[in-house]
């Protein structure tokens, strides 16, 4: 089903969006790859073996958003699956400790940004008849945890808009999912702790976390069930953590 369908990958240069473009490549997807890491996307389109178009773009920038999608190859334009990845947690203080740029960055990245490439993608799927919206979200958009509380707003942010989205597009043939991981051992708290690689590592400490690739086959599922099938949301956590604070930990 998902062969040769054109898939945009945002983020698309580590963690979770470099596992959905390998993800991808393996069910035969054509691949959009997104991201600000130029190099980093034409190291992986280099291995990939399908056809893939290297997009330099930073979410933030709407009007950069817009002239990328706009300004498409004939045949890449016509996307059948955008997968919002594009997304970030940057610090971990109490609220009113926290510094105003990170919330900035999380707010620009994982709230407009997303609104900026959906409302750039969307009007041609809805003009087809066809195409699939899977958002990136997160269990701490369910649930609030200590130190976390712009973060979690973001990723709750995103929950209402992917409910909002799917209303809209009711009756287009347009599905509209999100997948909402708990604990990924990716570059995430290397970001979220600017650079910290032992306090980082300290959050996966005594425990199995979710792997990229875990989430990665699971958006691709999503992504290739039957056309009269939308899956809204899948919540995907590990064995060892049952709630966005409770995580089972061993010696």
């Amino acid at each position: 089903m998902l062969l040769d369908r054109v898939v945009l990958v945002t983020g698309a240069s580590s963690g979770i969006g470099l596992a959905c473009a390998e993800a991808f490549a393996r069910a035969g997807a054509r691949l959009l790859l997104a991201a600000r890491r130029t190099d980093r996307l034409e190291a992986l389109a280099a291995r990939l073996d399908t056809d893939v178009a290297v997009l330099p773009l930073d979410v933030r920038d709407r009007a950069a958003v817009d002239t990328a999608i706009a300004g498409l190859d004939p045949g890449w334009a016509a996307i059948d699956v955008l997968v919002n990845n594009a997304g970030l947690a940057a610090g971990f203080a109490p609220l009113p400790d926290g510094d105003p740029d990170d919330w900035d960055r999380m707010l620009d990245t994982n709230v407009r940004g997303l609104l900026a490439v959906t409302r750039a993608v969307v009007p041609g799927m809805i003009a087809r008849g066809r195409g699939h919206v899977v958002n990136l979200g997160s269990i701490a958009g369910h649930e609030t945890y200590p130190n976390g509380a712009v973060y979690c707003a973001t990723k709750a942010a995103v929950d209402r808009i992917t409910q909002g989205l799917r209303l809209d597009l009711l009756g287009t043939g347009v599905r509209v999912s999100t997948v909402d991981p708990g604990m990924v051992e990716t570059e995430f708290s290397v970001v979220r702790f600017r650079g910290d690689a032992d306090r980082a590592d300290r959050v996966y400490q005594g425990m199995t976390p979710l792997t990229a690739d875990d989430v990665a086959e699971t958006i691709v599922w999503i992504a290739d069930r039957p056309a009269h099938v939308q899956v809204a949301e899948v919540i995907l956590l590990p064995t060892d953590q049952a709630s966005a604070t409770r995580v089972a930990r061993r010696d």
